[in-house]
């Protein structure tokens, strides 16, 4: 029975230790997706001519995000983040040649990400913050000719984001994220005035986390 006890304080020793060293270590990371952009189709009103909705792609995105633990409870932990979006390519389709070709954005919003049960296999998060957007249009219009129109537009950001990390067998201080995040922002330079002055900008993506 001594025998017994002396190995199970010894386990739990070293368990402590290790489960301390784990908190320590993963106060820090930095996480790198891919994924799509989605953003809804806008009419122009008081037009009525074939196709007068603008019509938004599915733009090739990226994001990096680093975000660093300051509280943990015994069912989640809070973090602050600065997630980065960036949109290299967005596509235009239009009836008229009134819109530019594509444009490109970048949405940078430091925010408080509340993670659930962090040392399960599987980890759920919510995330809430705002920042900037950044928006550059294309020189040229989408059939032919430059583009007449201001390029560039920055605005205010709102982002919202849900997700969760998924834990990779052997490989401790990395997981596998699935991510959705909405950055509410002003209107991008499309040169035609669709009666809104913001945009949902939905961003869905996977990648890794590496946690130090």
């Amino acid at each position: 029975m001594r025998n017994f006890l002396a190995v199970a304080l010894t386990l739990l020793a070293a368990g402590s230790t290790l489960a301390a060293a784990q908190e320590k270590e993963s106060l820090n990371e930095v996480a790198a997706t891919i994924g799509r952009t989605f953003i809804s189709d806008q009419g122009v009103p008081n037009t009525s001519f074939f196709d007068n909705t603008v019509h938004f792609g599915k733009g090739l995105s990226f994001e990096g995000d680093y975000a660093r633990t300051f509280k943990r409870y015994s069912w989640g932990s809070l973090a602050a983040e600065v997630p980065v979006i960036i949109n290299p390519d967005e596509d235009l389709n239009f009836g008229l040649n009134q819109v530019p070709l594509q444009y490109s954005s970048i949405f940078i919003t430091p925010a408080a990400r509340l993670t659930l049960m962090p040392n399960l296999a599987v980890s759920p998060w919510f995330s809430f913050g705002g920042g900037i957007g950044h928006f550059i249009a294309s020189k040229n219009m989408i059939f032919y000719g430059p583009n007449p129109g201001p390029r560039i537009n920055t605005t205010g950001v709102l982002q919202g984001g849900v997700g969760m990390d998924v834990r990779l067998p052997g490989l401790r201080s990395t997981r596998f994220r699935v991510e959705a995040r909405d950055d509410w922002s002003g209107e991008p330079p499309i040169n035609v005035n669709t009666g809104k002055t913001r945009q949902h900008n939905y961003y869905v993506g996977g990648g890794l986390v590496f946690h130090f």
